[in-house]
């Protein structure tokens, strides 16, 4: 039976719709077969499958290969001003609940599609908040939720200063946006002199400028993985390989390690990464080096042991599944590396923060490693990204951290 909607519609494919039907919030250009109305670019679209049955509403994109991202599956929704506030409290309530209260500090508030705020990212660093929009859709509604999203955060005891927009992404291009990063003036109050604030993650004291840092500023992800690693480095000696802003290497020295060596190809990465060292006061256990770990790791080889315990955290090596090969030999090099400098009992963190680069690809690729270096890997345990980065099953896209923890025997 057809329900009878206000908005513009789109009939789309078996396919879409078994798709949809399945939890994925997305409908592609190709799979659409009708359209009813004529909708705007941004604004809201009824997806109805091949009998005219509702599926669901979503923004429409007339310049995306994903022409619609769905908002919600209930025909009944009124998209005003009090659904969007039910879904931003439901966001910030789900944060409250699953992440410990010091860890409110600086955590993921708003993760797009996971969240069903498609093409939305909003990131909190203490009384900033970092937003990326990456929708036509969420471009046109930002204006009425980010005033409302920090009003939900002040009722609640929360501090913001102001609210800037990382709006450089090169994905903008694809919704036929443009790209730009600035402050989003919120009303009756003038926007902050400063993009930069200091928060503090498991002890560690950060300064995150969410002006020039990447991607929002700072990689809130590895929260609890960085715990993990802590967790082990006592005494030892540790090699943080692709260390950004020091992150694994300031928590490795805060949990007890005797040394660490924190490298990165950046000269940028690594000034900022000395920074952070001074400003937590380890400068006697962690250095900081420029190279490139993929040139570091051999020459090793042929020093004498002198880590036992290795942090790889590398950049997505793949962004498509056209290189997925290549990325997957990439991080085959670096872990068979990292495995050939381990002495026998020392340890191993790796991961990959590409969702084209499987959970499955990612294990046959660490055995194939181990096999290659004649070593055999205790794990210890397998993690993912913290729980404020929510996985929403159906939606492979929102699963992109792989986290392991090994003994090398």
């Amino acid at each position: 039976m057809k329900t009878e909607r206000a908005y513009s519609s789109v009939a789309v494919t078996p396919k879409a719709e078994a798709a949809v039907r399945r939890g994925h919030p997305w409908v592609y250009d190709a799979e659409i077969t009708a359209v009813s109305g004529v909708p705007e670019n941004g604004g809201y679209v009824d997806v109805l499958g091949k009998k005219g049955q509702y599926l669901g509403t979503g923004f429409f994109s007339g310049a995306s290969k994903i022409r619609v991202r769905l908002l919600t599956r209930n025909a009944n929704d009124r998209l005003d001003a009090a659904f969007w506030e039910r879904k931003l409290r439901w966001a910030w309530e789900y944060r409250k609940t699953v992440l410990a209260p010091e860890d409110l500090d600086a955590c993921r508030i708003i993760f797009g599609e996971a969240d069903a705020f498609p093409g939305l990212t909003v990131d909190k660093f203490h009384d900033l908040l970092c937003v990326q929009v990456l929708s036509a859709g969420m471009e046109r509604v930002k204006g009425e939720l980010l005033p409302l999203l920090v009003r939900i955060l002040r009722e609640d005891g929360q501090e913001v200063r102001g609210v800037y927009e990382r709006n450089d992404a090169a994905l903008r291009e694809k919704e036929g946006l443009t790209k730009y990063k600035g402050w989003f003036v919120l009303p009756d109050e003038a926007p902050p002199e400063r993009a930069v604030t200091e928060i503090v993650e498991n002890g560690v004291k950060y300064l995150v400028d969410v002006e020039n840092g990447q991607k929002t500023g700072f990689f809130l992800d590895q929260k609890y993985n960085r715990r993990a690693v802590a967790r082990l480095a006592k005494g030892r000696t540790v090699l943080d390989c692709f260390t950004h802003t020091g992150s694994f290497a300031l928590n490795a020295a805060l949990g007890g390690a005797e040394h660490v060596t924190a490298v990165d190809v950046s000269e940028a990465a690594v000034e900022l990464a000395r920074a952070n060292v001074e400003r937590n006061g380890l400068s006697g256990v962690v250095d900081c080096m420029a190279a490139n770990v993929f040139d570091l790791l051999p020459a090793l080889e042929k020093e004498p042991s002198r880590y036992d315990f290795i942090i790889l955290d590398p950049p997505a090596f793949t962004k498509s599944r056209k290189t997925v090969a290549n990325a997957m030999s990439g991080y085959k090099e670096i872990n068979y590396r990292a495995m050939k400098l381990l002495p026998r009992g020392g340890y191993l963190a790796t991961c990959s923060c590409s969702h084209f680069a499987s959970e499955k690809k990612f294990i046959a690729m660490l055995e194939a490693a181990a096999k290659d270096a004649n070593v055999r890997l205790r794990q210890i345990e397998a993690r993912q990204q913290s729980a404020d980065h929510p996985i929403l099953w159906g939606v492979e896209e929102t699963n992109y951290l792989k986290f392991y923890l090994f003994q090398v025997v």
